[in-house]
């Protein structure tokens, strides 16, 4: 029975705890047997590996931020000025993304079978896994921006006095992803719930778009206005996937949930 005890806990530890409801705060805790003998050297080397690959997991976030970053400054620009290349070149770059975020789940996979993480360690690791999805999302939003230009190519899909509005909403989207990548590395709490209330501003961008598009002076018909209006949602929608990594760097660095069903993406779009 002894014997089996043992094997029981060593299971549960290499699958990690959390899936059964419960995290174990000492490795004692888990079920009773014979205390470990893992020599102290061998465990302080284990934790030494498990915050390298956080810096490794950590690294692979912010470059996917920073691709998402460059994914929408060139679909911005592709949109703006009807360039094919530029918008191939953001298509092209989000190959590059779905690598690493394929990268990020199996090196938080490998994170929580062989260590168990507990407490801050697990949080770390579990965000990782969402800031992931979410950046990964960010790039597919810009991926929809590029591919409706190279759908309408060589006609403009934007009307000329809409395109401003377009050009302040990317500006706003680069700039929110950038400073994703930057809170991603440094974890300040601070700069994430910045990020958060920066998000308001492509709220309210969206906003006034909106009302142009249903003013009697809307003259180029409904197929541009439905065009708009998509697009106008992409940008929105990548505003608020960066929005909700800032939240998730949050919880990561503090265990403080600020979740609200307004910052939460929760719809249909990535």
């Amino acid at each position: 029975m002894g014997d089996r005890l043992v094997g029981v806990r060593q299971l549960v530890r290499q699958m990690g705890a959390g899936m059964f409801g419960f995290f174990p705060t000492r490795e004692d805790d888990v079920l009773p047997g014979p205390r470990s003998r893992t020599r102290p050297g061998t465990r302080i080397s284990m934790r030494t590996d498990f915050h390298r690959q956080l810096d490794l997991l950590n690294a692979d976030l912010a470059a996917m931020c920073d691709l998402a970053a460059t994914a929408i400054r060139r679909a911005t620009d592709a949109l703006l000025h009807t360039d094919l290349g530029a918008a191939e070149h953001a298509l092209a770059g989000i190959e590059q993304l779905r690598r690493l975020n394929l990268n990020v789940d199996r090196r938080t996979l490998s994170l929580l079978a062989r260590q168990a993480p507990v407490a801050g360690d697990l949080r770390a690791v579990v965000s990782a896994v969402q800031i992931g999805a979410d950046a990964d999302r960010m790039g597919g939003l810009a991926a929809h921006v590029a591919a409706a230009v190279r759908r309408r190519h060589p006609a403009p899909v934007l009307p000329t006095q809409i395109a401003p509005r377009f050009a302040e909403m990317g500006r706003i989207a680069a700039s929110l992803a950038d400073a994703a990548r930057e809170v991603v590395l440094d974890g300040d709490p601070v700069a994430a719930a910045r990020i958060r209330a920066d998000d308001a501003d492509m709220d309210a961008q969206h906003r006034l778009l909106l009302a142009a598009l249903s003013t009697p002076a809307w003259c180029h018909g409904t197929p541009a206005a439905v065009d708009i209006v998509l697009l106008a949602r992409f940008y929105e929608r990548f505003a608020d996937h960066a929005a909700e990594i800032g939240r998730r760097v949050i919880f990561r660095s503090t265990g403080a949930n600020t979740a609200d069903t307004q910052a939460t993406p929760s719809d249909t779009l990535p």
